[in-house]
């Protein structure tokens, strides 16, 4: 054979060539397949575990049992929150592949509205990957069901039958028991404990679930699934049951705290009832309140925005934080501090509708006056002069020094979030805050509790019941058998009972709160009215007949049974008009404990006149605020106006373009 360039190629010189190409792949070839040989070896023999452990943690599914909470409970053991079995489905964000199909397709499914969906793209904008995103709670088992079927079309969809949280009396105890939600990131690194990212999982957020989560929160169980490539379950392999949470018993009286909650009706304000033996808080109500029930199940936007523009105020807990001038509930109080300054009972002064204090004149609530008032008077008939009289008599310090001992001004080593102090002015105090010095004026507004003056209505209740008693109660809320030994105020008893005896006169007797005498045979109720200005006299008198942020607050305290008391009291009507908005309801709460059936029936013949109690009247409330907000983004973006039925569904059709 012969090549352009003369070369001639044999057949021996081909064979050879060929021979050589042959042995190098071959060779090449062959040490390919002794590595891929010894790989094998290596897998098989010395990683055998490790592969193997992978097909197991493919094959089986281990996963965290959350554990059920433990309840809160009054002290005759009924629930103020417990668990109920709870069917839900909540999002893994980080196991999704489609996030607007897989939202699209539950929508349909669980039947969700426009806001709940809006909600949950919201949260699955700003959860972290490992954060689970509640979809719906409380699931009917044909909802439950129809997700369950759909799970290998739907990843990241976790359907989970287990327990949330329940209170049975709902807003009533909104602010003292708090709510659970789901753990945040900020939560989550605080704590990087695997339990606060499963699916269902919730911690305390306030109040008492936010205080005794490591008591409430138990111990989570474990539970071993087999199941396929695809995620669908085979069979169950094992399971590690949860530990509940502790119980936690409280000194509330949960019939008493919803009662309370019930009589206030819509009005904005708070009662306190305290064991005069033990000093147990038998309620702490303030309302109106928000439903812990929703905020456990994920509060819709449109409902936390009505309790945000509500001007009661729903969200501030007003036994513990609401600050009121405590008005003339304060009077018993002060006259103690006279009597131990020295001022005899029977020292009387003229009450002429008014008193001139300096270039000003101070006048009494009754402008016609009260004649002659001693001490005894002074309290019943609430005379405002004889207080403005004897105050500058002995100056301020030695009332501020009293008012200390009751209670007021003071913290209380209570399990709360947070609690408010109040304040209890002296000269000192001014000269500190305000660089001013105290003046004869000060004096005199303080005596009658206005002025500087603020109270929680849980002080004015700790007040209450120091002067039934003479002892320095202090407020208690866990019933765990520790009780200190209770000290004496070291009060003269015949002050004490001096005091006592005209308080029962204002109920009992020609005081100004004969309406709120006790329907109870042989119970009398001793006690004190206040009303608590707002607004300068000169708008107007503060009743009812003006705007409602003007009104004055009405105050009333009280114990019982006069001669031998059980039960100290506080209540406060934020804007009420008047202490007449008031002793009622200290009356009708009274009332409860003596005699349930009277007291509800007082209370249901009230509802009927209010609209119903008080989850009927804040599904009403909702409603109206869903049409209102409906009606306000239509007209903000130019389009039809809705009409709203009674049931809060849009009625109105679109009208054609003209």
């Amino acid at each position: 054979m012969s090549l352009g360039g003369g070369k001639n190629i044999t057949s021996a010189v081909q064979a050879l060539t060929f021979s050589r190409r042959a042995t190098i792949i071959g060779g090449l070839q062959a040490g390919i397949g002794v590595l891929l040989a010894g790989r094998m070896a290596y897998i098989s023999v010395a990683e055998n575990e490790r592969y193997q452990l992978l097909s197991e943690s493919n094959r089986v599914n281990l996963t965290l049992v959350p554990p059920r909470r433990g309840w809160l409970i009054d002290r005759n053991g009924k629930p103020v929150a417990n668990n109920k079995t709870d069917f839900r489905v909540d999002i893994i964000p980080d196991r999704m592949r489609d996030k607007e199909q897989t939202v699209a397709t539950l929508a349909e499914l669980l039947a969700l509205d426009a806001e709940a969906i809006a909600r949950i793209n919201k949260e699955l904008e700003q959860a972290t990957s490992f954060q689970p995103v509640q979809v719906a709670t409380g699931l009917d088992w044909e909802s439950f069901a129809a997700v369950s079927v759909r799970l290998p079309d739907l990843p990241g969809v976790s359907p989970r039958q287990g327990f949330s949280r329940f209170y049975p009396t709902g807003a009533a105890v909104g602010h003292l028991a708090g709510y659970v939600g789901i753990a945040s990131a900020e939560d989550y690194a605080e704590n990087p404990d695997p339990i606060l990212v499963t699916p269902g999982y919730k911690i305390g957020k306030d109040g008492l679930e936010k205080l005794f989560e490591d008591r409430l929160q138990g111990k989570p169980g474990a539970k071993r699934v087999e199941v396929t490539a695809r995620g669908k379950i085979v069979r169950e392999l094992d399971t590690r049951p949860d530990i509940p949470g502790k119980a936690l018993q409280l000194t509330l009286d949960i019939e008493l705290q919803e009662y309370a909650a019930r009589r206030l009706g819509p009005e904005s304000g708070a009662v306190v009832v305290m064991d005069c033996e033990t000093g147990d808080l038998l309620t702490m109500t303030s309302m109106p309140s928000f439903d812990p029930n929703s905020f456990s199940d994920g509060i819709g936007q449109t409902e936390y925005g009505m309790l945000r523009a509500d001007d009661h105020v729903p969200l501030r807990d007003k036994a513990l934080k609401g600050l009121f001038p405590p008005g003339s509930t304060i009077k018993p109080m002060v006259s103690l501090a006279f009597l131990e300054a020295g001022i005899k009972p029977d020292e009387t002064v003229i009450c002429n509708g008014g008193l001139r204090v300096g270039n000003r004149r101070f006048g009494c609530w009754n402008r016609r006056g009260h004649g002659r008032v001693d001490m005894a008077k002074g309290i019943y008939q609430s005379c405002d002069v004889y207080f403005y009289h004897f105050a500058q008599k002995i100056g301020m310090n030695p009332i501020a020094l009293m008012a200390n001992r009751l209670g007021l001004g003071q913290q209380f080593p209570l399990p709360v979030v947070s609690q408010f102090y109040g304040t209890v002015p002296d000269p000192q105090w001014k000269l500190k805050k305000y660089n001013q010095e105290w003046q004869a004026y000060d004096t005199v507004n303080s005596s009658i509790g206005q002025g500087y003056t603020l109270s929680t209505p849980l002080q004015l209740a700790v007040m209450s019941a120091r002067i039934a008693t003479g002892k320095k109660l202090m407020p208690q809320l866990l019933l765990d058998g520790k009780r200190s030994k209770v000290e004496t105020l070291n009060i003269d008893p015949e002050h004490i009972a001096y005091v006592q005896e005209a308080m029962n006169q204002v109920v009992n007797g020609a005081g100004t709160a004969g309406r709120a005498r006790l329907p109870i045979k042989d119970v009398e109720m001793a006690g004190k009215t206040g009303t608590a200005q707002v607004v300068n006299l000169d708008f107007g008198r503060g009743g009812k007949d003006v705007a409602w942020k003007y009104r004055d607050h009405g105050l009333f305290v009280c114990f019982a049974p006069y001669d031998n008391p059980r039960y100290a009291a506080a209540v406060v009507i934020q804007h009420g008009g008047g202490s007449g908005a008031a002793y009622p309801v200290a009356r009708d709460v009274m009332t409860f404990l003596y005699d349930r059936e009277k007291a509800m029936n007082i209370l249901t013949d009230l509802e009927k006149a209010w609209g119903g109690n008080i989850e009927q009247r804040m599904d009403k409330k909702l409603t109206a605020y869903r049409a209102q907000v409906a009606l306000e983004k239509a007209i903000a973006a130019g389009q039809r106006q809705p009409t709203v039925g009674e049931d809060g569904t849009d009625t109105a059709r679109a009208e054609p373009e003209q």
